[in-house]
């Protein structure tokens, strides 16, 4: 059976603008063929949008927490919904 694809939103609070985060968030979704975007945002977070299988999803959250990423990541607050089948390839916004 093949996974439903959804959509998992992801805001990261910390040192993550202007250290290379959403070019390197955007490799590793690529990489998993996951479709969305990395966008700063005016309070200094990024979000991330990714689409595609649960476990895929599931394993780029687990990168944006796991350690190695550029900068600083205090807390990764996630949600998760339907995918909207609206984004292609995956991108820095």
């Amino acid at each position: 059976m093949v996974d439903a694809h959804v959509r998992l939103t992801a805001w990261v609070h910390g040192r993550v603008q202007g250290v290379g985060f959403r070019w390197w968030t955007r490799s590793r979704a690529s990489e998993l063929g996951l479709r969305g975007y990395a966008s700063n945002l005016a309070d200094g977070r990024v979000e991330v949008v990714a689409e595609g299988p649960r476990q895929d999803c599931d394993a780029l959250l687990g990168l944006l927490r796991g350690g190695t990423t550029p900068g600083h990541v205090d807390l990764v607050v996630e949600r998760w919904s339907d995918a909207k089948g609206n984004v292609t390839g995956f991108v820095e916004r």
